[in-house]
């Protein structure tokens, strides 16, 4: 087995992704190991309490019973000033036996500190990108790979929107899915649905995704959770049929692959149009944008919205 390389005196870890943070200070905490792992490993939250002389005290001191002792800073953004500078003047002659981890959700590439810990070293800087809302569901699936079992794409979107972006929770929600299934299988939406609540906020993109696939018993389950006015929502209704509108003209004349330029949109934004528009017939988005504008003029006029959106969605998803 390879020798793992050497630690570097300094890291910064920085970025919003919580479980790439914990994963990489993990990886630092396993090279301190043996008898005197509990002196050699220091583990810090800043605070405005953090003081200057007791940090440098820490990294100064030397490992014993082995070669390298580490120091964790969390919250590295909350250092008072005093305490960052000090740091920042340590690393001009560091402890070459000792690895300060400066652990951040963000650090601006202009202070002092974040330029301090690039001059250390290559690849001292450990980017925790945060990761965008299409690429979590693929994530999902690796993590669950990770943790020994399956899970298909719809289920993994599934738990994206009762979970929320948080990778740390997503691995956790995947980790006690994969315990229910004795650490083997494939983890199902249904499965998802019955063994996972709901703590994200609802989107109306999801909503509006649903109602778009004419998934009717999604969409009205969705609609219950969403916040806002009926009349807010429906112009986002109406505005998702128009697109679709679109999709169907641009299909019908063999120019499909410019729907993304005529909406003004990135090609992910409308990868499913063409699909979705699809399972409507000829005039069944021209007559449930007709509804939308009953809907309109109902809500205007005093109806229920409850009962006007209810209608509307049925009426959308060919079920009324």
């Amino acid at each position: 087995m390879a020798d793992k390389p050497a630690l570097l005196p300094a890291y910064l870890i920085v970025g919003p992704d919580e479980l790439k943070r914990k994963q990489a200070v993990a990886r630092l905490r396993a090279r301190v190991d043996g008898p005197f792992s509990a002196f050699n490993l220091e583990e810090v939250v800043a605070s405005g309490e953090t003081d200057d002389v007791s940090v440098l005290a820490s990294l100064n001191t030397l490992p014993m019973g082995g070669d390298r002792r580490v120091v964790v800073v969390e919250n590295a953004e909350k250092l008072p000033k005093a305490v960052s500078e000090a740091i920042v003047s340590y690393l001009d002659n560091p402890n070459e036996s000792c690895t300060l981890a400066l652990v951040a959700t963000t650090l601006a590439k202009s202070t002092r500190l974040y330029k301090a810990v690039a001059k250390v070293g290559p690849r001292t800087v450990i980017e925790c990108a945060a990761k965008k809302g299409r690429d979590l569901p693929p994530y999902v699936q690796k993590l669950a790979a990770a943790h020994g079992v399956s899970i298909s794409p719809d289920a993994a979107s599934e738990l994206v929107a009762r979970v929320g972006e948080s990778t740390t929770m997503l691995d956790t929600q995947i980790a006690t899915l994969a315990a229910l299934m004795g650490g083997s299988g494939a983890i199902t939406r249904p499965f998802v649905e019955e063994n996972v609540a709901r703590v994200a906020e609802v989107k109306p993109w999801e909503f509006l995704d649903r109602l778009s696939a004419r998934d009717a018993h999604r969409a009205l389950a969705l609609y219950r959770l969403l916040d806002g006015s009926a009349l807010g929502l429906l112009s986002l209704v109406t505005g998702r049929l128009r697109e679709l509108v679109c999709a169907r003209s641009l299909a019908a004349r063999g120019q499909a692959h410019a729907l993304a330029g005529e909406l003004k949109k990135q090609e992910w934004q409308v990868r499913n149009h063409g699909r979705w528009a699809r399972a409507f017939a000829d005039g069944e988005l021209e007559a449930a944008l007709a509804a939308c504008a009953d809907a309109e003029r109902a809500l205007k006029g005093g109806a229920d919205p409850d009962a006007e959106m209810v209608r509307l969605i049925a009426r959308v998803c060919g079920v009324a």
